[in-house]
């Protein structure tokens, strides 16, 4: 037993008769400016964070959204986590909260999937700005498992 049997999101889906299966021609350009992405690799004091628009993203979104890249991840330094699979969230937590303080970050978004475990990394991230002095801009964005735009809003 995994423990995932119950969970909606670990629920198989087929999607590969899903009919939007679009072929991309010619080269898709990475916007990916920074190394490492990981949350518990990155240091939320690099140059590439201070006064960014930052995009912190679950780990299965860029492989759900076709034109992550150009759509998403373009002029934005970026950290990705699993709410669900990651232990030491914690840590999380304080480098969101140093994104804040020490970064001076101009804008959050969080990227995540439409499966309620991910709505974990969003709320991780609304508290951490609830608990700094600092306040910045959280725009919640939660995508399909097909890579459909759900909903995009300011959540804070």
């Amino acid at each position: 037993m995994t423990g995932l049997e119950g969970c909606p999101g670990a629920k198989m889906v087929d999607l590969r008769n899903e009919g939007n299966q679009e072929e991309t021609t010619g080269k898709v350009t990475s916007q990916l400016k920074q190394w490492p992405i990981q949350m518990h690799l990155i240091s939320p004091t690099a140059p590439y964070y201070e006064r960014a628009d930052v995009l912190l993203t679950a780990d299965c979104v860029a492989y759900a959204m076709g034109g992550f890249h150009p759509e998403q991840l373009k002029g934005k330094s970026i950290a990705i986590a699993c709410p669900k699979l990651d232990e030491g969230q914690d840590v999380y937590a304080a480098k969101i909260k140093s994104w804040l303080e020490d970064a001076r970050i101009n804008t959050l978004t969080v990227l995540i999937m439409q499966v309620p475990c991910c709505m974990g990394l969003l709320n991780l991230a609304q508290e951490a700005v609830q608990s700094s002095a600092v306040k910045v801009p959280i725009k919640a964005i939660v995508v399909s498992l097909q890579g459909e735009i759900l909903s995009e809003q300011w959540a804070m």
